[in-house]
């Protein structure tokens, strides 16, 4: 696995490129992936040895088609049902898990599909994630927008109708301090009526700070629950440390946050498993925190700058879409994000059974929107994109193909007072 992801490059320092090199090869020179930092929160919580616990006793391959025929049968999905729905016996049954899942899907949340649309602030990194786009030893153009150029490419988003926001940086606390983060959630609080968060995971109270800012909710990406598989593809950094970034949802609640997001970057390691305890995951922290608006997404890898090879591996549109379905017959309350890795047919045809959420108007990259939506080109040096996107559908396009579908787009449903 590791040869896929393994980015060659001569543009390194000859110390930096040794160091990258023992880091993929020499384990021992790597810090402990499960031992806190001494600035590290650490909170009381059963939630992660339960969702590892029903992670590491998953056999897959036991489930037969009696089990998935009883699971779609139950009114309610048990865990156990979830599991047999997860399994390669299912797959037959993809039509009918589709039909109940659009039962579910048009039960809670009627015929509408929620629109928002990315926005990258800064795409510094302070770790070595293999497989991504901004890891600190893959050479791209690096930037940092300041308030000023936060602020024009929120105006730019914002003039095209969008209403929801989610800022995201590269994991760099130096480079992306939460002071900085805090003052684009400000900005941002004056042209959206929701504003999200995807950034490297802080403690309670600096979560509790961003809310006050103006921060709704926060998506973190497990990337993998599997911590071996982790361990073999984080190699330097804070995002090193498996057992914080598996609280930070729980801490962004304890924090203030009104909703959190859980998510696997499918393709990683083994996605059946992944894709339980993404959604176990949520199913806790929906019963710890009734009021919590908790949501799932659905990210398979994608090509990135200097390695083109990367794939999702095993994780094909059909294997997706079976996860997906399952995902809205066990948690029929739980919000679904189909981002714009997937291609336009794959959303056109999810967002009418499963997905309640997509985005649009998408750039990956840092500074180009005003280019982007206007066509203008833009004065300042674009930062390079975190990975390739594969739906890049304006708005007012995805607007009209949903429209189109008989369904009903929705920009925002909140009302502040």
């Amino acid at each position: 696995m590791e040869n896929q992801f393994f980015i060659d490059t001569g543009t390194l320092s000859p110390e930096a490129l040794a160091r990258k090199h023992q880091l993929e090869t020499d384990p021992s020179s790597r810090k402990n992936h499960m031992e806190y930092l001494p600035e590290m929160e650490q909170i009381d919580s059963d939630i992660c040895s339960r969702v590892i616990g029903q992670m590491d006793s998953y056999e897959y391959s036991r489930y037969t088609a009696r089990d998935v025929k009883d699971a779609l049968e139950h009114e309610t999905c048990s865990i156990e049902d979830f599991k047999a729905l997860l399994s390669p016996a299912a797959e037959p049954f993809l039509e009918e898990m589709a039909q109940r899942a659009r039962l579910e899907t048009s039960r809670h949340f009627g015929n509408t599909v929620y629109l928002f649309t990315p926005l990258y602030i800064a795409n510094y990194c302070e770790n070595y994630c293999v497989y991504c786009g901004f890891n600190c030893y893959n050479h791209i153009r690096r930037m940092k927008l300041t308030m000023e150029q936060i602020e024009q490419e929120m105006k730019v988003i914002a003039d095209s109708g969008m209403e929801e926001i989610l800022i995201l940086t590269g994991e760099s606390h130096q480079m992306s301090d939460i002071k900085y983060i805090g003052e684009a959630c400000k900005l941002a609080r004056n042209y959206f009526r929701m504003v999200g968060l995807e950034i490297y995971p802080v403690n309670t109270e600096d979560y509790r700070y961003l809310h006050q800012c103006g921060a709704d909710y926060v998506t973190v990406f497990q990337e993998t629950y599997d911590a071996d598989t982790y361990e073999s593809l984080h190699l330097l950094g804070h995002k090193r440390v498996w057992p914080y970034r598996f609280d930070a949802q729980e801490r962004a609640l304890m924090g203030g946050m009104r909703g959190a997001a859980c998510s696997a970057l499918l393709g990683l390691s083994d996605f059946r498993r992944d894709a339980l305890a993404s959604a176990l995951h949520v199913y806790y922290l929906q019963r710890k925190y009734p009021h919590a608006e908790l949501s799932l997404s659905c990210p398979r890898l994608r090509p990135i700058i200097n390695n083109d090879r990367i794939n999702p591996l095993d994780v094909h549109e059909k294997q997706l879409c079976q996860m997906i379905c399952a995902y809205r017959i066990f948690l029929p309350f739980v919000g679904i994000t189909v981002s714009s890795r997937e291609s336009a047919a794959f959303r056109n045809g999810i967002v009418k059974i499963a997905a309640t959420k997509v985005s649009a108007g998408v750039s990956t990259g840092i500074g180009d929107h005003e280019s982007k939506y206007s066509g203008k080109e833009s004065e300042s040096l674009q930062g390079d994109e975190q990975f390739e996107i594969n739906d890049n559908r304006s708005l007012d396009a995805m607007y009209q193909d949903i429209a189109g579908e008989g369904l009903q787009p929705v920009l925002n449903d909140y009302l502040y007072v």
